[in-house]
Formats: C-alpha cells, sequence, structure tokens
C-alpha cells in the first residue's frame, strides 16, 4: 500500500453503526423518508382509477406495476443510503466493494466489474474513484498486461465491506415490513423481468 493511501485512510472519518446485531432496535432507517409526511390516500391507487376511466383496464395493470416499481427504488435507495451512510457508501459503491470482496485475487480488472456490475465503464470509473477517496480500494496495473487496470481491495476496504453488510443483513436490505416468503416471490417475478430483457442468458 502507498503512503499516500495510507495517509488517505488516516483522514477519513466514519460515524460508527450504533446498536448490537444481537439485540432487537428500532430500524436505523425508519426516520428516513423520501417525502416529507405520508399522503392521507394512495397516489398510485388515485392513478389507477384515472387511468381506467380515461384509458380502459387494459394498461391499468402495466401503469401500477412499473409506478409501484419506481416508487419502491426511491423507498429502498434512500433507506439504504441512510443505512450505508457511516462507511460513506452507496448502493452502487457496496455493490463494487462487494464484488473485490468476494473475488479470488480481491481485484478485478475495471471493464470486469463493468460486465458484472451491468453498468457503463464511465460508471464503473466513478464508482472506483469514490472508492478510492474512501481509502477502500486502490487501482494498480496487472502483472502480465500493463495495458489493464485493476481495482483492488484493502484492508480498510475488506473491514468496511464485513461491517455494512453486518448491518444490511441485519435490517434486512430495509426491506421490511416484506416477509421471506414475498421476497421470494418478488425475486421471481422481477426475474422473469430481467429474463425476457436479456438481462442474463443461463447456460
Amino acid at each position: 500500500m502507498t503512503r499516500s493511501n495510507i495517509k488517505r485512510q488516516s483522514n477519513v472519518k466514519h460515524r460508527p453503526p450504533t446498536g448490537s446485531p444481537g439485540r432487537r432496535r428500532r430500524p436505523l432507517w425508519q426516520h428516513c423518508r423520501p417525502v416529507p409526511e405520508p399522503l392521507p390516500f394512495d397516489p398510485i391507487a388515485e392513478a389507477r382509477r384515472q387511468w381506467r376511466k380515461h384509458w380502459g383496464a387494459g394498461p391499468e395493470p402495466s401503469m401500477v406495476a412499473v409506478t409501484s416499481i419506481m416508487r419502491a427504488e426511491q423507498i429502498l435507495t434512500a433507506r439504504l443510503k441512510e443505512l450505508l451512510e457511516p462507511w460513506g457508501l452507496t448502493f452502487p459503491r457496496y455493490e463494487a466493494l462487494m464484488l473485490l470482496y468476494y473475488s479470488r485475487e480481491g481485484s478485478l480488472p475495471l471493464g470486469k466489474m463493468g460486465a458484472r456490475l451491468q453498468v457503463h465503464p464511465t460508471s464503473v470509473t466513478n464508482t472506483i474513484d469514490g472508492l478510492e477517496k474512501l481509502g477502500y480500494v486502490e487501482r494498480t496495473r496487472h502483472e502480465r498486461d500493463r495495458r489493464t487496470t485493476l481495482a483492488s481491495i484493502t484492508g480498510s476496504g475488506r473491514k468496511a465491506a464485513e461491517e455494512a453488510t453486518a448491518v444490511l443483513n441485519r435490517e434486512r436490505f430495509g426491506t421490511a415490513p416484506l416477509t421471506r416468503g414475498e421476497l421470494e416471490q418478488l425475486f421471481d417475478l422481477l426475474r422473469k423481468l430481467r429474463s425476457g430483457a436479456d438481462d442474463f442468458r443461463e447456460r
């Protein structure tokens, strides 16, 4: 590890997570709301009523499903941001960090990371830039191909990955109040959508 990386890690300050994993407690994200106050009605249900009135019942299920998914993304993004904030992580940064954490050598070419994370190369570069500033990752050159840049996880990165994952597991990735069975069902439904879009092809 270079002297500059060591210095950079020592200057990074994170708020340590509170509470113990084994004790039942209020969800960390409970006070984090994408909007200030709850509405007195379900806006998507109201949109469904208006859609049926103006366009008929045919496209209604598609509209409410897509709108619900987009709103759920906002809710989960806000919850995950709150959970990961003590380590300076966003969820894209966390995904990249875990990809390196689970890799055999703790390092991967940036191009391969982009393919695995299914994001544009520019997004990978920006994500690694953020992780590098936090001292969680450092860029290195491939031993056999000097043209290839590797992202390598640092000791601080491994520690942050383990601590953040412990909190996400405890808080069920912010998915309450959905049950285990409902989450499995949701995964199966969305997997069908992803497969239909050629998101992956199983061999």
